[in-house]
């Protein structure tokens, strides 16, 4: 027997409808690529989506097609997002971080139809325009004042474009597993893999968001998410902030602490949301200035592992750290950092300890950690294996690689992290399966050693690989970069670590570098250093 109520498709799109009836009036406020401030509010961005969605329907642009965006958080990339949407077609996120050929076999391997691109990225297109031959369009994020002379194929100024529909156009209607965004991972080993999110996933996943227990998003909060649209939807704020009616304040291409400072304040907001490279400036800037935070009540913190000493900061000015975890390929949400009932009472390094922790899974996210025989362990805190998802929003086969069975034998996706879960169902990554350090047989975790040395007072940030050995196979070694105007001294920084981790895992060298790479996401390119130190001969080898 089925049930009777009304089929109601879970359609992407319907999240915008249904911010500009209940919350029409409610600000979308955007650092300008141009400059200035721009404000505008949920029912005028419905308004604009759908004159995108008849301006593509115009171009020829149908049910399935690819649309890319290498553009920044701004109110027209958010229209852009909604109207490529609302007519069935997909919009693709590019990373405009990757590298020029990176970027032109995305657009090849999704064969975009149409690129929608900020005045920032121009150069970018233009120096690859001749290798992206299914290009048809490019749709400049600007209008006549400010778009450029560009040898682009048919480039036009996005106010322009809009301008010529008159606005009066209704949603496509399709099935709401219909594909509505696409998002390449970063490529750092073999070729990027396209993950096609659906309409369905993408509403599951914004509700998930929303939940208390989660990113606890309402109406009531000023939301500026600092985490790029590029970056895995945003973490699911471009769907979940007008779903649930907060004020969007969005930071266009200035992410320095600076700047992220002045909207924090004069935006009023009261959560947001980035890596942890970001909050490290923004640290910084307030360090250095003495500013306060005086409407900020909470942050997201994810990409990469919070560092201890990041946590304790917020947590002591009254910003509660939500440590959060998850991936492209989980469109992103995994994870979140909230304090269960009966862990109420923690307080101090216990509370801290259990805010270092990536979280508990929210409903619609299943895991589980299994050994090298696929065997499930226990979850106990201690033993840790790697780290296996399954999910309605989470990846069943890669785009275009729809032969490769992704899955194993119970549906679950291996995320590639190794981690423990604790009896009260904390996850904690320990590291990335590639990156583990083994050493004697037993595993170190690279990224516990990098949390303790972050904490050090002249430290600003730490990396750890696994170096050759010739009796332990490896052993680690730490990279860091000080602090400005700091020296870092390797004793000091040891006998620091020194208690803070198990002996055998002690760095067996310190290398002080001036910069450590990383790559497009803003995680730590552990790669490009395992490079660049494979000749290195630790001093106890």
């Amino acid at each position: 027997m089925l049930g009777l109520m009304q089929d109601w498709p879970l359609l992407a799109h319907t999240i915008i409808d249904h911010a500009a009836i209940q919350y029409g009036e409610r600000e979308v406020v955007t650092r300008s690529v141009e400059g200035p401030i721009h404000r505008t509010n949920y029912a005028e961005v419905r308004e604009r989506a759908l004159r995108v969605a008849q301006a593509l329907d115009k171009d020829g642009v149908k049910l399935g097609d690819r649309v890319a965006t290498l553009a920044w958080n701004t109110w027209r990339h958010l229209e852009a997002w909604y109207g490529i949407m609302g007519i069935g077609a997909v919009y693709h996120t590019v990373n405009p971080r990757l590298f020029p050929e990176q970027i032109a076999w995305i657009i090849n391997h999704a064969e975009d139809r149409v690129v929608m691109t900020d005045l920032t990225f121009i150069p970018i297109l233009e120096a690859i325009a001749d290798r992206i031959p299914s290009v048809e369009r490019y749709v400049v994020l600007t209008d006549k004042a400010h778009m450029p002379a560009t040898k682009l194929k048919n480039a036009v100024a996005y106010e322009d474009w809009i301008a010529a529909v008159d606005g009066k156009f209704a949603w496509k209607k399709f099935d709401e597993n219909t594909a509505a965004g696409l998002c390449y991972t970063s490529g750092t080993t073999g070729d990027p893999k396209g993950v096609l999110y659906s309409h369905r996933s993408s509403v599951l996943h914004a509700l998930l968001a929303c939940m208390m227990d989660t990113l606890s998003v309402s109406a009531k909060d000023s939301i500026l998410p600092i985490v790029p649209m590029f970056h895995a939807n945003a973490w699911s704020l471009a769907f979940s902030s007008p779903l649930a009616g907060a004020k969007l304040v969005l930071p266009g291409a200035k992410l320095d602490g600076v700047s992220v400072y002045e909207l924090l304040e004069t935006e009023k907001v009261t959560f947001s949301a980035a890596v942890p490279t970001v909050w490290l400036m923004l640290m910084q800037h307030m360090q250095k200035t003495g500013a306060k935070l005086t409407t900020l009540q909470r942050v997201a913190i994810g990409g990469s592992a919070c560092p201890r000493a990041m946590l304790e900061f917020f947590e002591n000015i009254g910003v509660s750290v939500y440590h959060a975890w998850g991936m492209t390929e989980m469109s992103p949400i995994g994870s979140v950092g909230q304090v269960k009932p009966g862990l109420e009472g923690l307080s101090g390094a216990a509370l801290f300890d259990l805010k270092s922790k990536q979280g508990t899974a929210p409903y619609t996210v299943e895991m589980k950690i299994v050994d090298d025989s696929e065997a499930r362990l226990p979850w106990d805190g201690v033993k840790f294996g790697r780290l296996k998802v399954k999910g309605p929003a989470i990846v069943r086969r890669y785009f275009k690689r729809e032969n490769e069975d992704i899955l194993d034998a119970e549906g679950f996706f291996d995320t590639g992290d190794v981690a423990t879960i604790d009896p009260n169902g904390y996850m904690q990554i320990t590291d990335r399966a590639k990156d583990v350090i083994k050493s004697g047989g037993e595993w170190i975790s690279s990224i516990d050693l990098e949390n303790t040395a972050v904490g050090h007072p002249k430290v600003a940030e730490a990396a750890v690989i696994g170096v050759y050995h010739p009796k332990w196979d490896e052993r680690p070694l730490l990279v860091v970069v000080p602090k400005e105007g700091e020296t870092i001294d390797e004793k000091e920084l040891l006998a620091y670590m020194d208690g803070k981790i198990a002996k055998w895992w002690m760095p067996d060298a310190v290398q002080v570098v001036t910069e450590i790479p990383h790559t497009a996401t803003g995680k730590i390119n552990k790669l490009k250093l395992r490079e660049t130190f494979k000749e290195y001969k630790l001093p106890s080898a």
